[in-house]
């Protein structure tokens, strides 16, 4: 007899076939490797921030087996709207929810700065020993034009974990296939293109290291 959570299982990995076609065929099949090829090793796939597609058509772009052990950093207050977010959340894409400090005072950089230092440490826990993770440095989603300087929290998560890969993926044309605002997607040609890996280096200061690596996101961008 198939156990309750067997049967779970099963119903889980049919939703995430489902969802990887339905995203592949939403934003193309344009999925580029430039310097770097697909590994299971622990990485950190860092991505421009357009729309609420982007972590799911990046994490769709994935071989079976890296996504199997890819989780998205995503905001707790939106995939918590709703049970079948939720469920899509914890179930089907295994994200590390978290928190985006809305609820802290405004004004209260005290507060911020625990906030952050709790996010940060939460999603270094979440690598585990053979785990990576999707995240936007950006820290929201910007027009589609421009990639917005990056927040501090790759620079801290790198600091607990040097030992990462970072992999720049620029997404193309995302916002474009789920505008702000918008219900439903409309089809459009979109791209995924993995860059070539870099590493927090030796007493790399956070400034030139954010900049170095949002450098390394734009280098990536084809139009």
């Amino acid at each position: 007899m198939t156990s309750p959570a067997s049967t779970r299982g099963l119903m889980d990995a049919a939703v995430a076939r489902l969802i990887v076609g339905l995203a592949r065929l939403l934003g193309g099949a344009q999925c580029r490797w430039v310097g770097c090829q697909p590994n299971a090793c622990q990485r950190v796939y860092f991505a421009n921030h357009s729309s609420h597609l982007d972590f799911v058509v990046l994490w769709s772009a994935l071989p079976t087996d890296v996504r199997r052990l890819t989780r998205p950093v995503a905001a707790r207050d939106y995939w918590e709207r709703s049970w079948f977010r939720r469920y899509l959340a914890v179930h089907v894409f295994r994200a590390v929810l978290v928190d985006r400090g809305r609820s802290t005072p405004p004004g209260d950089r005290t507060a911020l700065i625990e906030a952050a230092r709790r996010t940060v440490e939460q999603t270094a826990a979440a690598l585990g020993t053979r785990h990576s993770l999707i995240l936007f440095p950006e820290g929201t989603r910007g027009d589609g034009i421009d990639v917005a300087p990056f927040k501090s929290g790759l620079y801290y998560l790198c600091q607990l974990r040097p030992d990462l890969e970072l992999v720049p993926t620029y997404l193309e044309n995302l916002n474009r296939i789920l505008p702000r605002g918008a219900i439903l997607p409309v089809p459009v040609l979109g791209s995924v293109t993995f860059g070539p890996p870099l590493r927090l280096e030796a007493d790399e200061e956070r400034d030139a290291f954010l900049a170095r690596a949002r450098a390394a996101l734009l280098s990536l961008r084809r139009s």
